[in-house]
């Protein structure tokens, strides 16, 4: 899982929090504190999956394209985590047999990872998330 999944989750709550107000990826760096370049990139990945839209011009940012209980977290870590959750293995001392092996005995448990992550992922939305930092802030 990489930082991207991250600010997009954080960029769609925050689009959720005030459906009705246009955001700038300003507003957003704020909020995620980190450079509004960095957040630009990753909106501009949303708009092309179409999670989001932007409306141009002196009074323009962002919204939100659909509905954030159908935008479920586990589309958006495939989207942003690209790739299998594996690391990249150091080569190994092929005549060690541990070194010769053990990247192919963890390839299965990290794809069982992966898949554990993506099952678990599915079953929240960005509304969920909202709900769920709605529910900290006022108690």
């Amino acid at each position: 899982m990489n930082s991207d999944f991250v600010v997009a989750v954080h960029s769609l709550v925050f689009l959720a929090y005030a459906p009705t107000s246009l955001r700038t990826s300003d507003n957003i760096a704020k909020s995620v504190a980190i450079h509004p370049v960095r957040v630009r990139k990753v909106l501009s990945m949303l708009r092309k999956h179409g999670y989001i839209q932007s409306k141009q011009g002196a009074h323009g940012g962002f919204y939100l394209a659909d509905d954030p209980r159908t935008i479920t977290l586990d589309k958006l870590y495939a989207l942003t985590s690209g790739g299998p959750l594996k690391p990249k293995w150091p080569n190994s001392d092929q005549k060690c047999m541990i070194g010769n092996n053990i990247e192919r005995a963890m390839d299965d448990i990290f794809e069982s990872t992966e898949h554990q992550v993506l099952a678990l992922l599915v079953g929240y939305t960005i509304a969920d998330v909202l709900e769920r930092i709605e529910k900290r802030a006022y108690s």
